[in-house]
């Protein structure tokens, strides 16, 4: 009897499961929103047991809409952001609202670790600079800020974490989120108490649940949330993984050659190797999904959320032609402005920036000739500049690969595409047949954990497809190469101005 593996993707905001079968086809999609709670400027967050009823929604409406019996489920796979917090209490219950990874509260410990040195005399162990967003910082602001919540903490979460313990009932840290928040020695692939000590908070080494790699078992489903999901009793539930993991695994990155940009909510962009890269210009290594590799990263949310907030505020409510929508409508007129015309300049930091810690959004070189598409235009290009800003570094420390691999929302526009291949003067490939590669990767790990396939390399060659490459257009070369350097000067230039924001 055929089997499906089921795959659940935690975003920021939007939730989202799919079922898949072995051959990698997208049988259905359900999605589900989570309320984003802003108490005060720089915080993100939200409920977390709304955030578990969702998940619940979702995974009851993709069986619904699917037909697929819930017995016919192989495994469960879940994805989620990286970073940000969730604190399970010592009441069982959450401890305080889950803290989503644009939350930049707490800013200043990074800042403060850095001018102290301990940034840099942990990082030989840690393999990445420690950043606001962190479960690392996060437990120190709380521990300085909160104390009621932070004494009550029984297990530290990431997003994945939470959500695959609520249907598992079993509490363990997977390495590639882990790997990711500041708490673990990357480099030994251990948790390391001296490591937490250093940091002010040697406490947390007891609230770390036990390690487990992406496609190890975490569990079955409970009784309890069969009955909240709909998903059967006793099903698999494999160790899942950090988004930005599980779209590389859907892109069917299991080479060092290879190298991909995710471009949602963050500008995600990386590659893999056998060792991390240290001493470099490369701020980020974190545990791969694939045992004994490591994720070489550079990453900043400054991707497609930007144009999700333009849409909010300019186009909302913008009467489109019959039978076009929204986004195709957007496309099109954004493609209407040539790179040549726009002379508008878009910072994407409206949620954060690999710029300057405390960097705010903004539009630059309007006039009243600029109409709104000239900003939407602009849009488009800030967030190519800025994953142009993080793939230089990375190809700093590699050779330049022979194409770039593109997912999240930039990958669904044609026009996007472009830009990408002409400012990083690089072939772009997407993968073909499948929209939601966070859930698709989830959903991988839960194959391989059930056993439909042996290892990652097996799942991806029998479940991936990836397009005829976009070509750069050698004709832009020089526009975007200029521009670049444009945006790139104004960026530095307000640098000073910067200092003099807070949160």
């Amino acid at each position: 009897m055929k089997k499906y593996v089921l795959g659940i993707d935690n975003g920021g905001t939007i939730i989202k499961a799919a079922i898949y079968d072995a051959e990698g086809r997208e049988i259905c999609v359900a999605s589900r929103q989570t309320a984003l709670i802003t108490p005060k400027p720089g915080y993100t967050e939200r409920n977390m047991e709304e955030l578990w009823e969702q998940n619940c929604a979702c995974i009851r409406q993709v069986l619904n809409d699917s037909g697929i019996e819930p017995e016919l489920i192989a495994g469960v796979g879940v994805c989620g952001h990286g970073k940000g917090l969730y604190l399970w209490g010592k009441n069982g219950e959450p401890a305080y609202n889950g803290i989503i990874s644009t939350d930049n509260r707490a800013w200043q410990y990074p800042e403060k670790w850095n001018k102290e040195g301990i940034s840099y005399a942990l990082y030989p162990r840690l393999c990445q600079e420690p950043m606001a967003c962190q479960p690392v910082s996060l437990l120190a602001w709380m521990k300085d800020n909160n104390r009621t919540v932070y004494d009550s903490i029984q297990w530290v979460f990431s997003v994945t974490d939470y959500i695959r313990f609520r249907l598992s009932g079993e509490a363990w840290s997977e390495v590639t989120n882990i790997s990711g928040s500041g708490l673990m020695n990357v480099r030994d692939g251990i948790i390391d108490e001296e490591i937490l000590r250093d940091f002010g908070i040697p406490e947390v080494c007891r609230m770390l649940p036990p390690l487990k790699y992406s496609s190890e078992s975490c569990g079955k489903i409970t009784r309890e949330a069969a009955r909240q999901s709909g998903l059967a009793e006793g099903t698999s539930v494999a160790g899942g993984m950090f988004d930005i993991d599980a779209c590389a695994i859907a892109m069917a990155v299991t080479e060092p050659e290879q190298l991909c940009t995710i471009t949602g909510t963050w500008s995600i962009n990386e590659f893999i190797a056998p060792a991390p890269i240290t001493g470099t210009a490369i701020a980020r290594n974190s545990l791969y999904a694939i045992p004994g590799w490591y994720l070489i990263e550079e990453s900043s949310a400054t991707g497609v959320g930007n144009l999700e907030w333009l849409i909010q505020n300019m186009f909302e409510n913008q009467e489109l032609p019959p039978g076009e929508n929204l986004y195709d409508y957007l496309n099109r007129k954004a493609a209407e402005i040539k790179s040549e015309a726009c002379d508008v300049y878009f910072l994407p930091f409206l949620y954060g920036s690999n710029r300057h810690p405390l960097a705010k959004a903004g539009f630059i070189g309007l006039t009243n000739y600029h109409t709104k598409y000239h900003m939407l235009r602009s849009v488009y290009e800030g967030a190519a500049f800025s994953a142009k800003y993080h793939i230089d570094k990375l190809l700093s420390v590699r050779e330049r690969p022979e194409a770039i691999r593109l997912a999240g929302g930039a990958a669904n526009s044609a026009l996007w595409v472009q830009i990408f291949a002409d400012v990083l003067e690089l072939p772009v490939e997407t993968v073909t047949g499948v929209k939601e590669l966070g859930a698709m990767g989830a959903a991988m790990a839960a194959a391989v954990s059930a056993g439909i396939f042996s290892n990652y390399k097996e799942a991806a060659k029998a479940m991936v497809q990836i397009s005829v490459p976009v070509q750069p257009n050698a004709a832009d070369f020089r526009i975007y190469r200029k521009k670049y350097d444009t945006y790139s000067a104004i960026s530095s230039a307000l640098e000073e101005v910067w200092d003099r924001f807070t949160v």
